[in-house]
């Protein structure tokens, strides 16, 4: 009497099997082309990045430092975070690690930014999306692993197909919140000249959500770096993997230096994309 009735249990477990077995029985080549689109979008940036040399990334990477902070520190600063991570010993680790991010957020900003257009002209599209957004954005993310897993095995795949469930709601919801908060008045000045749709969309609304969109990708980025460790569990290589196995065999040095290595890479990211969506807020104040 104290036990839950057992007819009242839902089987959704058994119900989820037989989607999955249905979807791996009816589309496994459609799931095995995007699996080879995938790798081969990720191999080309990793052997891209391993191909350039180390001085030319450092120096292109405190030329961008100073072009976004404007400060006379930041290309010291941030050219020495990636000097630190080469003399730790993880050069070719950081950049197989950032390869898994730039695949994962230019595949995100391919999808989130259209679909966040979307959004913002389609109230109804808007109202379905949105409950799907807040359950992936508080979804655990190692529930991400068991999709991955199931469609595409182990390996490089899997681990950047559950970055971008991960990492694509912001630029989902940031891209719908900057056309969104774009003056009505604006909008009806271009109408009022005779702009089509898609000229008030490509030439008003996303320039000046320019900055918002922008912040949509500095946060789509970290989160996506945030997966670096948990997608190591399901075999993607880098500087997750160093920390993973430093776990496992309780190696406290090495797991604190690809640690700290990860937190180095995560403030070069966060610290640029963010000066960049700041300048380009600062200047359309100053030339509107």
């Amino acid at each position: 009497m104290m036990e839950f009735p057992q007819f009242l249990e839902i089987p959704l477990a058994s119900w989820v099997d037989a989607v999955i077995d249905w979807i791996l029985q009816n589309l496994g080549g459609v799931l095995d082309a995007i699996g080879e689109g995938l790798l081969g979008v990720l191999v080309g940036l990793e052997r891209l990045l391993l191909w350039i040399p180390w001085f030319l990334i450092v120096l292109s990477v405190a030329a961008l430092a100073w072009y976004a902070l404007r400060k006379w520190w930041a290309p010291i600063v941030m050219g020495g975070f990636l000097i630190i991570i080469g003399m730790f010993g993880y050069w070719d680790l950081a950049m197989m690690t950032l390869a898994i991010i730039f695949a994962a957020v230019l595949i995100s900003l391919a999808i989130g930014i259209p679909t966040g257009i979307l959004m913002a002209r389609s109230d109804r599209f808007a109202n379905v999306l949105r409950p799907l957004l807040d359950a992936m954005q508080t979804m655990p993310s190692f529930v991400y692993l068991i999709p991955a897993l199931m469609f595409f095995g182990l390996g490089k795949v899997p681990a950047v197909f559950a970055t971008i469930i991960y990492a694509i709601p912001p630029v989902i919801r940031l891209t719908n919140v900057g056309i969104r908060g774009v003056s009505q008045s604006v909008v009806e000045a271009a109408q009022a000249f005779g702009a089509t749709s898609r000229q008030i969309l490509f030439e008003v609304q996303l320039p000046l959500a320019f900055p918002s969109i922008m912040v949509g990708v500095n946060q789509t980025t970290m989160m996506a770096l945030a997966m670096v460790v948990i997608a190591s569990m399901i075999g993607a290589r880098g500087l997750g993997m160093e920390v993973l196995l430093s776990i496992n065999r309780i190696e406290v040095g090495r797991g604190f230096e690809a640690g700290l290595s990860i937190v180095l890479l995560a403030i070069l990211i966060d610290r640029i994309t963010h000066a960049l969506a700041a300048r380009q807020q600062y200047t359309q104040q100053h030339t509107s």
